[in-house]
């Protein structure tokens, strides 16, 4: 009876251990104790086994049988634990147990059941984790875990291979170069498709040299969970002087500017405490670890972040650096200190009232603050052609440099409504921008700082203009060369003074001696004259003479920091103030003679110039396009970006129209007057001919830079066709399409900027209205054939065709467009859906045996249909039905029947029912940089850029994309992600495309009755826009 009591222990104990509050520990001690009364362990250890494979079974994560697996492990860890107490042999016996069950687990751990995987692994980890840190298990069991664990590891069940990974963790020897483990771990790091089982990965994985990249990699992961964690355990097990200055930086940087805010929040409460732990509080000790002369990007966030976690009033108390006038010593200003000391300033000012008062004790009056910035950089060291050689010498001007540009802005947080401080602040400035030691990297932030002090733009000019005539042509002293023959005049003069002098000293003696007393002292006044004038001949002999007059400096240096003031200038300047004489002045005699400069730089600083200028007056514009076209033909990349940047500019601002050709004015005279009807038509399509000629050309000119094998000038092409077509100054299918093609080509893979601009456009631009959508209609079989045409050494061979068709058929949908789009009088009974459906059925019938029908087919399943079209569409898939023979088409040619003949108007219900789900997702606000002229519609482009309906886009788009991945290459697969990727970007997320005279599109104002009627607005608008199809076909033909 006793026998079978104990037996019954082992039942009763995994009973009573599934029960949530009791205590495991005296449940543990009582299974002992049974267990040492034993004398036939085996049946123990049968029955004990017996009992477990219950909970095994389950894979539900149940808390019962969470309590018994915890159980288990922790009776059997208990006789190892016993074991290192008595250290006997009686406890290697004792050891009998966690042999047999780990035995156990070993042979069930590739069941087919994956319950029992999990549980097999999760046990292992369970008894692994309870043992004492200095736990010693045997060689072979060792090896047998080892290698069970690193095959389950592979299990295609997530939460197996989770509990593999915590089960291997003490298992890893991070000193070994040739650990199963940590090789495993850092492929399961960058691989596993599953997050959870990255972040398992990332808690247990050890921090070494191999395995620190891959964790530091893990902060770009695609889950923020797993991002979060990749923080928390660089902050709690890696030393910051283990990361070098690159990745503290990186690190910073990625993490502050997170997309979610827990990830933010990690990075400034947990990393960025512990590296301040590190420095034991001292903030200028952290930004000197992170080398802030060449990331203040990054240190400023830091700061930032830093101040917001502890009271203000702190950070000013502690600022030890400020002396009893409020500023820090020259002597002892360091890169760091002053960074602080800025942002500091900055991040009072920002809040408000409550920093005013604080900000009064970081800084001084503006006018010793403006001495004590003149004495900064009176003192800066200009180098000689030796010393700039000298990595030291040049090493130090740098950081001069960056104190200096530190200082100056914080000029910014000065207050400078007291009349006297900014008066004398005005004046220190203009000295320092006028003395030859001032470096050209501080001449933008010099005069951005002067200007925001002007208001007026006429005074702004006066005073830039004075101070680019100082720096250029600056008072220079001259020795004059003396002629010979006035040499020779001055010695003879003197010689006549000599004998003089000579005579007149006789003549004393004598007079001495004969006591003449009277005409003595008469000779005497006269000796001294004489000797004066003798004196001032050896005078003037000795020094020659020096005279101050202007000399012009051409040197680059000086013609680049005048054109940095003239940029600036330009920069700030109403668009509407027009070019004035010193203008003109300054165009004439700076900017076009700085074109042909021989340096780079100046040309580059020089068409930048030219490019604002150019925005003032359409004339002038229209005059220096031919100059800026030809830089944009044989100059550097450099000076080519700049260059069409202020092209694209100017027919942002312009449009197209002052740019044709113009004939000559001469010959329009009084015999104009009585040309016969004839001949007047004949100019007239002579001058037309020649207008299309000059936009064909320049058309051509600026797309032929989509294809440049340069990156930043393909993206800036890109960029502006973009915002032209948005802002309606163009319209071309054609255009669009090689758009569509360059964003899915594996050649731009790497060019984020290009991609991420194309992304937001398309959707932005295909629902504004109806007469995009048409564009997008119109290129929809030009793309697909310029795809199917592709040869097999092309990139784009290796684009999804069916992936390209998709997302053109969701930019047409009909319930995309915007509400405004729908009331107006172009939304007519036919959708651009029903157009579509018809080019693609002629295009099935063009050629019904060719390979790309399943694609058309395939499309015209996904198209939104209205009743309007249903008649003569069913004709069409009739002839279609006969004349294709591939089943899978016939199959959805059939489906698109059905759905017709069944109900006419699912195209209807269909378009409202998805107009209904769209606009409850609405877009946020998306920076489309366009410049401020635009044409009449403006006003209804702006609205459709702030409110996107997605809903339908990205629902479809992702479902129809997953079903094409599988079938998709490796290029394929590339390219299907990409366009995976716009349905993210139709969400409308915070975007910049921004180029340097672009503004942000300004929000839709409520209409006045005073508005133009639609019918006006739109014969204005197909009066400024031109329909270049015809023009750009040409291309095509030849």
């Amino acid at each position: 009876m006793g026998a079978k009591k104990k037996l019954l222990q082992i039942k009763e104990a995994f009973q009573l251990a599934q029960k949530a509050h009791q205590n495991h520990a005296k449940l543990v001690v009582a299974l002992k104790s049974t267990y040492n009364q034993l004398e036939d362990k085996e049946d123990f250890h049968e029955k004990f086994i017996h009992f477990l494979k219950y909970a095994m079974i389950i894979y539900r994560r149940e808390p019962s049988v969470e309590q018994v697996i915890n159980f288990v492990a922790k009776f059997v860890t208990s006789f190892y634990q016993m074991e290192e107490e008595d250290g006997s042999e009686e406890g290697e016996e004792d050891n009998l147990l966690l042999n047999y069950v780990f035995n156990f687990l070993l042979e069930s751990h590739n069941a087919n059941s994956h319950a029992v995987r999990f549980r097999t692994c999760q046990l292992v980890n369970k008894i692994l984790g309870n043992m004492p840190e200095n736990a010693q298990i045997d060689d072979d069991l060792f090896d047998k875990i080892n290698e069970a664990m690193l095959i389950r590891l592979k299990d295609k069940f997530s939460n197996v291979r989770i509990q593999a990974v915590l089960a291997l963790s003490r298992l890893q020897d991070p000193k070994d170069e040739n650990c199963p483990v940590v090789n495993i771990y850092n492929t399961l790091l960058e691989n596993d498709s599953n997050s959870e089982v990255r972040r398992a990965v990332l808690s247990c994985i050890a921090p070494s040299a191999r395995t620190l990249p891959k964790i530091v990699g893990r902060t770009m992961d695609v889950k923020e969970a797993v991002r979060k964690l990749a923080y928390e355990v660089l902050a709690e097990k890696v030393h910051m002087r283990a990361l070098s200055i690159a990745q503290r930086v990186k690190l910073l940087q990625q993490g502050l500017n997170d997309r979610s805010d827990a990830v933010k929040e990690v990075m400034k409460k947990k990393l960025l405490q512990a590296w301040l732990r590190l420095t034991e509080g001292d903030v200028l000790e952290l930004l000197h670890r992170l080398d802030v002369e060449n990331c203040p990007e990054v240190a400023i966030p830091v700061l930032n972040a830093v101040f917001s976690l502890s009271p203000l009033h702190d950070f000013v108390q502690n600022c030890k650096n400020l002396d009893s006038r409020k500023l820090i010593p020259l002597e002892d200003l360091t890169a760091e200190n002053v960074l602080y000391w800025r942002c500091l300033c900055e991040y009072l000012k920002s809040k408000g009232e409550e920093g005013e008062d604080l900000l009064e004790q970081m800084l001084p009056e503006t006018a010793i603050y403006a001495d004590y910035l003149l004495s900064y950089l009176q003192n800066m060291p200009v180098l000689s052609e030796e010393e700039r050689e000298d990595f030291t010498c040049f090493e130090n001007l740098m950081t001069k440099e960056f104190i200096g540009q530190q200082l100056i802005l914080i000029i910014g947080c000065m207050d400078t409504t007291e009349e006297g401080g900014r008066k004398h602040l005005l004046v220190t400035l203009q000295k320092i921008l006028i003395l030859p030691t001032t470096s050209a990297a501080l001449i933008s932030l010099l005069v951005e700082r002067l200007l925001s002090i002007v208001k007026d733009d006429d005074r702004r000019i006066q005073i830039i203009a004075e101070i680019i005539s100082e720096v250029r042509e600056p008072l220079v002293t001259v020795d004059q060369p003396v002629d010979v023959a006035e040499i020779r005049k001055r010695e003879l003069k003197l010689a006549e003074i000599k004998v003089k002098l000579f005579e007149a000293k006789e003549a004393l003696e004598e007079c001495i001696t004969l006591q003449d007393f009277n005409r003595a002292s008469v000779l005497k006044e006269k000796i001294t004259e004489l000797e004066h004038r003798k004196n001032d001949l050896i005078k003037e002999a000795e020094q020659p003479e020096i005279k101050e007059m202007r000399v012009e400096k051409n040197d680059p240096e000086t013609l680049l920091k005048c054109l940095m003031m003239c940029y600036e200038l330009l920069k700030i300047m109403s668009l509407s103030k027009g070019i004035g004489p010193t203008i003109n002045e300054i165009i004439e005699s700076l900017i076009l003679p700085g074109i042909t400069n021989v340096h780079p730089a100046v040309r580059n600083m020089a068409v930048l110039c030219l490019g604002c200028c150019a925005l003032q007056n359409k004339e002038f514009a229209r005059q220096q396009l031919a100059l800026l076209l030809q830089v944009l033909q044989i100059d550097n990349i450099k000076v080519k970006l700049s260059a069409l940047k202020a092209i694209f500019d100017q027919l942002m601002v312009f449009g197209i129209e002052p740019f044709k050709a113009r004939r000559g004015n001469d010959s329009q005279s009084e015999d104009a007057r009585i040309r016969t009807e004839y001949c007047e038509k004949e100019n007239e399509t002579i001058e037309q001919e020649e207008e299309t000629a000059t936009i064909h050309s320049l058309l051509q000119l600026l797309s032929g830079f989509l294809d440049s094998e340069f990156s930043e000038l393909r993206t800036e092409a890109a960029e502006g066709i973009a915002k032209l077509m948005f802002s309606g100054r163009l319209i071309s299918a054609k255009l669009l399409s090689r758009l569509i093609l360059l964003w899915y080509n594996p050649v731009t893979e790497e060019d984020t900027r290009l991609r991420h601009c194309l992304g937001v456009f398309f959707p932005l631009f295909a629902y504004a209205n109806r007469s995009n959508q048409e564009c997008f209609e119109e290129a929809y079989l030009p793309t697909l054939q310029t795809l199917l045409n592709a040869p097999a050494t092309s990139p784009l061979a290796e684009i999804d065709i069916s992936n390209v068709s998709e997302l053109l058929v969701d930019l047409t949908r009909p319930s995309g467009l915007k509400p405004q789009s729908k009331k107006s009088q172009d939304y007519q009974d036919l959708t651009v859906h029903d157009s579509l459906a018809m080019k693609i059925c002629n295009e099935i019938l063009m050629d019904p045996t060719a390979p790309d029908v399943r694609i058309y087919a395939k499309a015209l399943n996904s198209l939104e249909l209205s009743s309007s079209s249903t008649e003569n569409l069913l004709v069409l898939l009739n002839e279609i039905l006969e004349k294709v023979k591939d089943k899978l088409c016939q199959r959805a040619i059939e489906k698109i029947k059905t759905n017709l003949t069944k109900n006419p108007n699912v195209g209807k219900d269909h378009s409202e029912r998805t107009e209904e789900t769209g606009l409850s997702e609405r877009t946020q606000e998306t920076d489309i940089t366009l410049s401020e002229n635009t044409i009449q519609n403006e006003e209804e482009n702006n609205k459709a850029a702030l409110h996107t309906p997605v809903n339908e886009v990205k629902s479809k788009a992702t479902a129809k994309l997953k079903s094409t991945r599988n079938k998709a290459g490796k290029g394929q697969r590339k390219a299907a992600a990409e366009a995976r990727s716009v349905s993210r970007r139709k969400t409308g997320t915070t975007v910049k495309c921004g180029s340097e005279s672009g503004d942000e599109i300004p929000e839709s104002v409520p209409m006045s009755s005073s508005r133009p009627s639609r019918r006006a607005k739109t014969v204005a608008l197909e009066k400024t826009r031109m329909n270049l199809s015809r023009l750009l076909n040409r291309e095509a033909d030849q």
